[in-house]
């Protein structure tokens, strides 16, 4: 299942988050700027440099918690079925101990 949530992410880091530096050069076309800031000469700004990480920041959180959080509590919840209560009571009182720590 890993390989399947880390294909999805590379095919949109690929197809995809190139066009986070095709929407920045667009705005800045649109305002007549060259770069965003010159605090890094000949680069422009931090904005400017990540650009395509923005777009793939919020993709990546996006997906995480909408697919890959709700598989991991389905498995987790599976798992848990599969004990007796004493097992359960015996993770319960280690989880809480652990949390107390």
């Amino acid at each position: 299942m890993l390989q399947a949530h880390v294909l999805i992410l590379s095919l949109f880091a690929s197809i995809i988050g190139p066009f986070g530096g095709f929407f920045a050069s667009g705005l800045k076309r649109a305002i007549k700027i060259k770069d965003f800031a010159n605090s890094i000469p000949g680069h422009g700004g931090v904005s400017d440099r990540m650009d395509c990480q923005i777009i793939m920041g919020a993709f990546t959180y996006f997906y995480i918690h909408s697919f890959v959080r709700t598989s991991f509590t389905e498995n987790i919840t599976f798992w848990l079925t599969l004990l007796t209560p004493s097992e359960r009571l015996t993770l319960y009182e280690a989880l809480g101990n652990k949390l107390r720590e």
